[in-house]
């Protein structure tokens, strides 16, 4: 069943990119538009004791907006409709073994349904800005941390756009529901930067298709961003401080003992500071890029002290040789603190907030949370429509007394919105090989297929001892109208 679903949605989805881009429609002074993504994945995931890791599923949403512009203020009324197709029923494994994979998380987040589907407002705002640069908005809305600005040199655009929005803060729209905050947003924007403040609580969603309510969290977000630079070297720096409040009676998921943490329903109270500057030198040879973005936070994990730390130092080049591929080369090593000692007063794991994990972990079965990523990558563009790109990371735990953490946030009031899992003194994780190719077919429509594998290493060979390796992949169709 699951298998004719998914060949029926690839299909639908491949028609439907073949069929002419319509014009932008009009409704008096009312513009109409919106998306359809279709997705078909699959899953071969770390082999379980009890469970079936090995599935495909579809998951699909389709965004409809109706939005107007006057002199001085213009509104955005957004609704979407995610509908998952064939997800896995047996995709769940008792104790640390958990989720097989995302089909297994969507399943048990939508009432253990095979088949799910919502309507939903994803975006419902009014903005005031005028010639001034000073903007505010209010309502729902979609937030990505360091998108404040869009640098106006290429490859800087590219970098952030990939390996810097959205790290604490983001929508989460790779997954088939994505999330939205409710709130305030200002930002004021002139020649010499960007300022913005933002307050808001994240909506439900994610992996269950009822995007309607909320969560019992909250935050308030700052931060200054400054381009620079001069002749053939562009730069912009990005300072932020993030204040955040999850006062939920839900269960923590760290390193202390069960007992320990089902005592301890205090607040988690974070404060998240830090920034990034981003570089590129032009010359006649090449164009070389470098990346810095590190935070510290403080603050209150329920009972326990917050005290955490991030790094991430990145380095590329694109040679003007071999215009034909135009290779880009990058690399970089990320590294997030973990709690060394689960029965002192102190939590040492580096907390991501609300990101969007996917950016930075093509194959979501890790985040930046205990993790230590040394990475590799090569993008290609042999044609204008064509991006082909691959990674390598070696992936190590920072802490051996923490857990294995994945995913990306609340999302529903009675789940953590993080897992973690214990690998019994081990810090070795994985490395994972992968390759991304993308196909822009026109301005409407985008093609994409991603393929990844996950070598286990002594982490994950603890946890599951009948198959450490594990595979991820997917097609999808992107129509936009």
């Amino acid at each position: 069943m699951c298998k004719r679903l998914l060949v029926f949605v690839i299909v639908g989805a491949a028609v439907l990119a073949q069929a002419p881009a319509p014009k932008p429609l009009k409704l008096g002074s009312v513009t109409v538009s919106g998306s359809l993504r279709a997705r078909g994945e699959a899953f071969d995931w770390f082999t379980p004791d009890s469970g079936d890791p090995s599935y495909l599923y579809s998951g699909n949403i389709f965004r409809i907006s109706f939005s107007a512009k006057k002199e001085n203020w213009d509104w955005n009324a957004e609704f979407a409709v995610p509908f998952l197709l064939g997800l896995p029923n047996n995709a769940l494994a008792p104790g640390a073994q958990g989720a097989l994979g995302l089909g297994g998380n969507y399943f048990a987040a939508n009432q253990r349904n095979r088949n799910a589907a919502m309507i939903f407002p994803k975006q419902l705002f009014v903005r005031y800005g005028g010639a001034t640069g000073h903007s505010i908005r209010a309502g729902r809305f979609e937030f990505m941390d360091g998108g404040e600005l869009t640098p106006k040199n290429a490859a800087l655009a590219v970098i952030k756009n990939t390996r810097v929005n959205m790290r604490l803060l983001g929508h989460f729209a790779w997954t088939d529901v994505g999330r939205s905050f409710d709130g305030a947003h200002y930002s004021f924007t002139n020649a010499k930067g960007n300022f913005t403040l933002l307050a808001a609580t994240p909506t439900r969603g994610v992996f269950q298709v009822d995007g309607w309510g909320w969560n019992k969290t909250a935050f308030g977000y700052g931060s200054y961003t400054k381009p620079w630079g001069k002749g053939t070297h562009a730069a912009e720096t990005r300072v932020l401080a993030l204040v955040y409040d999850d006062f939920r009676d839900v269960l923590k998921t760290d390193n202390r003992p069960l007992a320990v943490r089902r005592g301890d329903a205090a607040n988690i109270r974070i404060g998240t500071f830090g920034g990034q500057t981003l570089h590129a030198f032009t010359t006649k040879r090449a164009v070389f890029d470098l990346l810095v973005w590190g935070a510290a936070q403080t603050g209150k994990w329920g009972a326990l002290d917050q005290r955490a730390v991030s790094l991430d130092v990145e380095t590329g080049v694109q040679p003007a040789m071999w215009k034909k591929l135009k290779p880009w080369f990058r690399g970089g090593y990320f590294a997030g603190s973990g709690d060394k000692n689960p029965n002192d007063g102190t939590h040492g794991t580096f907390f991501q907030v609300l990101p969007t994990p996917r950016p930075f972990a093509r194959f979501p079965f890790f985040n930046m949370m205990n993790n230590r990523d040394a990475f590799g990558m090569l993008t290609l563009r042999p044609h204008a429509k064509v991006t082909i790109s691959n990674e390598f990371h070696a992936l190590r735990l920072s802490n051996s007394n923490d857990l294995w953490y994945q995913g990306g946030g609340v999302f529903q009031p009675w789940t953590f919105g993080y897992i973690g899992r214990a690998t019994n003194g081990r810090r070795s994780l994985a490395n994972l090989y992968d390759a991304n190719i993308e196909y822009r077919m026109n301005p409407r429509v985008t093609l994409l297929g991603y393929a990844g594998y996950a070598q286990g290493l002594a982490s994950t060979a603890s946890i599951y001892p009948k198959g450490r390796n594990s595979a991820f992949g997917y097609v999808e169709a992107l129509y936009r109208f």
